[in-house]
């Protein structure tokens, strides 16, 4: 299956048919002429990458770079150059062009390069697509996912915005159900009014009753006046109530007549208030078993549970960890920019297949954002992870290699094999780097490096002896 569609444009047939053969055992490739040739083709189809040489008769590279642009800002565009154009080719990148390869070059260089190139005009695409469609829940640029598992979500999503109807959220913490929340709130005919939120499990029994249910002026010490409650505050809109499961018994009593009855009571009034609220609950607690358990009112949850949405684990749809980690990236770039743009080295992406993410996709966040903070070039590499996600042993999830160009996975493997050594080194050694580098007919001070490199600290296993 082709991985994108590649136009190669030079004046010379021997050049195109390399670059043809180099590329198309895993692009569509096909090739023009001329420059005017190559953008009459860019004009009537659709391409990831175009590869052009600069030095052409008639449109020279860098003019058909900046008319490409003109058309379709987010295709890549990169040159070809010899030595003596190589000038010219670094003021095309500053009009736009992705890179330039200076000839000779060698054909890895290549396909690394249009790899990259293809993954961020495939990115610029699906940040497009988020733009252009902000309000559909499926598209929100806060929710990211491909698998199989994430597209049933969202088709629930897609199903929940359009039914006036409760819903009740489930999955473990960091799986994103406030965003869920969020997007189904987006989507449905309330999106003009308020989406308000308050976690039930973190504040005390009698501050999350106010809370909810406002009081009157008197109710109780400190009342000096009325105050409406968060059901009130999103009348005609969206009430999510995260944490459902450690409400406690006695306002799920209450919890329960108002949905029922679509009413609220302030502390200390004896009037009550109709309202109109869609209500979101959500849980990482099981509330089939709280319910056996006594912990949970069954007649609240079956109220709740009118149209349940479970969220997978990050660990169940590991596939989506490149593209999560790209958005994070992405993120940050849109704040501050850098030349290249943010990336992460191919081990430094094994390692996050690796780990299991127990804090799921907030995990995962806070991992990027730590890295970033330890990172002063674009590219971060695999040291700048936390302890414990190098440290991750696990297998690869299924196709989770071909995340990674085929020279990006070489490049990992042979990384992950440097630290295992090493490790293994330092542990026969008891962390004596002198005796360790001595063994491995290196010098110290290259020792000392190497460890470095790939986070493998001698103190932790003079400790250990």
């Amino acid at each position: 299956m082709s991985e994108g569609r590649v136009l190669v444009v030079d004046d010379k047939p021997t050049m195109r048919e390399m670059i043809s053969e180099l590329l198309s055992d895993t692009y569509e490739v096909v090739s023009a002429a001329d420059g005017l040739q190559g953008l009459a083709m860019v004009q009537h189809g659709v391409f990831d990458v175009v590869i052009s040489d600069i030095k052409m008769p008639g449109m020279d590279g860098h003019r058909l770079m900046t008319a490409i642009k003109r058309i379709h800002p987010e295709l890549e565009v990169i040159l070809i150059t010899a030595f003596a154009t190589i000038p010219s080719a670094v003021d095309a990148m500053k009009d736009g062009a992705y890179h330039y390869l200076k000839k000779p070059f060698e054909a890895d260089e290549l396909r690394t390069l249009v790899a990259q190139a293809v993954e961020r005009k495939r990115l610029a695409d699906r940040a497009q697509q988020l733009r252009s469609t902000p309000d559909d829940p499926a598209s929100c640029d806060q929710i990211i996912g491909e698998t199989a598992a994430m597209r049933r979500v969202f088709g629930l999503i897609e199903r929940a915005a359009t039914r006036d109807m409760t819903v009740l959220i489930s999955g473990e913490s960091g799986t994103g159900k406030e965003l869920v929340a969020r997007a189904i709130h987006r989507g449905s005919a309330r999106s003009a009014q308020n989406f308000v939120a308050i976690n039930c499990g973190a504040l005390p029994e009698a501050l999350v009753e106010s809370e909810l249910f406002g009081y009157t002026r008197g109710a109780f010490t400190g009342a000096t006046g009325d105050k409406p409650g968060l059901f009130e505050v999103a009348n005609g809109g969206t009430l999510l109530l995260d944490e459902i499961g450690d409400l406690p018994l006695a306002l799920q009593v209450k919890l329960t007549r108002v949905l029922q009855e679509s009413a609220v009571r302030r502390l200390g009034d004896s009037k009550e208030r109709q309202i109109d609220v869609r209500v979101v609950a959500a849980t990482h607690v099981d509330l089939d078993a709280a319910v056996n358990e006594g912990r949970f009112r069954e007649d609240l949850f079956y109220r709740l549970n009118i149209f349940p949405i479970e969220l997978p684990a990050l660990r169940a749809r590991a596939d989506d960890i490149p593209l999560l980690a790209a958005h994070f990236l992405r993120s940050r770039s849109a704040s501050e920019p850098t030349d290249p743009p943010l990336s992460l080295s191919a081990e430094a992406m094994q390692a996050l297949l690796r780990y299991h993410w127990p804090g799921n996709v907030r995990q995962l966040q806070n991992a990027i954002e730590r890295a970033l903070a330890l990172t002063d070039g674009a590219q971060i590499d695999v040291e700048a992870l936390p302890s414990e996600v190098v440290s991750a042993t696990g297998s690869l999830p299924p196709d989770a290699s071909l995340a990674l160009t085929h020279r990006e996975y070489l490049e990992a493997a042979k990384q992950r094999a440097s630290r295992e050594y090493l490790t293994e080194l330092m542990r026969r050694f008891a962390g004596n780097v002198t005796q360790a580098a001595a063994h491995a007919g290196i010098e110290r001070e290259s020792l000392h490096r190497l460890l470095k490199k790939h986070a493998v600290s001698s103190r932790t296993f003079k400790d250990a002896d």
